[in-house]
């Protein structure tokens, strides 16, 4: 899953794909579209698409301006490319008109947990991703804390997953992810990716969204530019852990670790 944020505040690489204005924020389409052939290029299966940042600390944005980041790149993508997109998003709304454009995920760090969010998702008929978050990004590294980090995050995802099934969502539609760097520590976050097989066991298929982050500055010692290699190294311990999906902001890297992966996994 290759990673297109569409904010000016995204913790890597938002920027980069916008111009800021006195009218706000708004993506460059011609970027982003750049983007997305060149993840294609590399193997990607899925773009995800976001038009809200949840770094931490982070501040919401309103639903209007999370349709206009999101939706001219999602249609623009499902018009000019091969391609699933996923969104990332919280807000019921944009998960309903995410759907009208073409989108094949939903993929909501809040876990469907926003007023209206399992009825709409629901609703669209599209796959959705449920991940770990204890709190908002604006407070949710406050002293983060758990007796057991890996039972806390099962039990949440399996209960995410009965409600979301309650709500007429397709068992087979629902991808669990345990939010790595999301109200955890760095001792939290490593612990989750050690103990992945048991999160795998809860029976839907698992998404690990590590690429860059501070657990990996953490390990490192290294700046966000510097983290590739330590990003690639987390990506293949999540793959021998079970994950399904590794969301990537450097598609082409990951992809040789999937590759060499998927070789050693083969019977001879």
């Amino acid at each position: 899953m290759g990673i297109i944020n569409l904010t000016p505040d995204s913790f890597y690489d938002g920027a980069t794909l916008g111009l800021d204005t006195s009218a706000g924020f708004r993506p460059n389409l011609d970027k982003a579209l750049r983007q997305a052939e060149n993840m294609l290029a590399a193997g990607a299966s899925l773009l995800d698409v976001g038009g809200e940042s949840t770094r931490p600390g982070a501040a919401p944005v309103s639903v209007q301006e999370e349709l206009d980041r999101v939706l001219p790149i999602v249609e623009a993508l499902l018009e000019r490319l091969d391609v699933i997109v996923s969104v990332d998003t919280s807000t019921p709304q944009v998960m309903t008109a995410a759907a009208a454009a073409g989108a094949g995920m939903i993929n909501d760090v809040r876990a469907l947990r926003r007023p209206g969010a399992l009825e709409a998702a629901a609703a669209t008929g599209m796959a959705v991703c449920l991940m770990h978050m204890p709190a908002e990004p604006a407070v949710m590294q406050d002293r983060p804390e758990y007796d057991d980090v890996v039972a806390a995050v099962a039990g949440f995802l399996r209960e995410r997953a009965s409600a979301a099934v309650a709500a007429d969502i397709a068992a087979e539609r629902i991808v669990i992810d345990p939010g790595f760097g999301f109200g955890k520590t760095v001792q939290h976050n490593f612990t989750l990716l050690r103990e992945l097989p048991r999160l795998a066991g809860l029976g839907y298929p698992l998404l690990a969204g590590i690429s860059r982050k501070s657990m990996i500055g953490a390990a490192t010692g290294r700046a966000l530019e510097g983290r590739l290699a330590g990003s690639v190294a987390a990506a293949t311990l999540a793959l021998q852990g079970g994950a399904a999906i590794i969301r990537s902001h450097d598609v082409a890297a990951t992809m040789d670790a999937i590759a060499v992966h998927s070789l050693v996994q083969q019977d001879p």
